[in-house]
């Protein structure tokens, strides 16, 4: 089963869901128009296999379709977007 991915507002996070099973989440702030992605956890049982990147890619690709600046507070957001700079226009200043 392909994971998931979707927004938990109630907890605040990201997630990537495989079923009832959870693979990974990032958690974060949201406040004036700027998401915080504060971090970023892969259950261990599910490492390896690009689940980081398909929630950092997720969250960001969120942010800009709901209009949102985002301050990179988790280092692997941060190393991610500096991977991929088509990201860094979401970017607060």
């Amino acid at each position: 089963m392909d994971p998931v991915f979707s927004d938990a507002p109630a907890q605040s996070r990201y997630e990537l869901r495989a079923g009832d099973e959870l693979v990974g989440f990032i958690d974060y702030l949201l406040r004036d128009g700027t998401i915080a992605l504060v971090h970023t956890e892969v259950d261990p049982a599910h490492s390896g296999q690009g689940h980081a990147a398909t929630l950092a890619r997720g969250a960001l690709d969120a942010a800009r379709a709901r209009g949102l600046s985002v301050r990179p507070v988790c280092p692997y957001v941060a190393s991610y977007i500096e991977k991929h700079p088509e990201y860094a226009d979401l970017v607060a200043g």
